[in-house]
């Protein structure tokens, strides 16, 4: 992933292109493009945030420092033990990326995040790992997310702006969602019964 090339966990290609296309386009940038997943969810106590991570495949080019190389018990597929890329990812604004399969056409779907420090050390997840705040809250953005049928395999990046991914979709004449600060749950809903309108018409 470093050197550019895509990746999908379990064989998801629709990520491992979106991935090729980000980091193309992310080329002499600031910041960083990975594979991502959502690990796991914290509603409290403090501010609920998501943490994002996915075994051994995190592109060590969002990490804040540099990564360590670590081996601990895998406890699956009876394989040894690999060698694994422990690091956080770089605090600052970014955005994760998901697109769908709708049958006949495809979907990206953008949710504007904040990447933040972990709360306190995690030494009982040795892997590459990234928290975030994602806009314009958890419940919000999830609830969104779920209806625009976003995947909990992602894109992340730090580098390539809410902009460029909407020239792109453009482009490629593919339906683009965004929820960011200013998504509203109920408006939403009906920005994508608008938008499988358009598409229908628009064939």
């Amino acid at each position: 992933m470093a050197d550019g090339y895509g990746f999908g966990g379990e064989g998801d290609w629709k990520t491992s292109a979106m991935l090729r296309i980000i980091k193309s386009m992310s080329v002499g940038l600031e910041g960083g493009t990975s594979f991502m997943e959502d690990y796991t969810y914290h509603f409290g106590p403090g501010e609920p945030k998501v943490l994002g991570a996915h075994m051994l495949e995190v592109c060590p080019s969002i990490a804040s420092a540099k990564p360590k190389c670590e081996i601990h018990p895998l406890g699956i597929g009876d394989r040894e033990d690999p060698v694994r890329l422990v690091f956080d990812a770089t605090p600052g604004k970014g955005r994760v990326i998901s697109m769908s399969d709708l049958g006949d056409r495809f979907r990206i779907v953008v949710n504007e995040i904040e990447v933040v420090k972990p709360d306190a050390p995690l030494p009982n997840l040795p892997v590459a790992r990234a928290v975030w705040k994602p806009a314009p809250s958890l419940s919000t953005s999830a609830e969104c997310w779920i209806y625009a049928g976003g995947s909990h395999h992602t894109v992340m990046t730090t580098a390539v702006d809410a902009e460029v991914l909407q020239d792109f979709a453009e482009i490629a004449q593919v339906e683009l969602l965004s929820i960011n600060a200013k998504t509203d749950a109920t408006e939403f809903r009906k920005e994508i019964r608008w938008n499988s309108l358009h598409y229908k018409l628009s064939k």
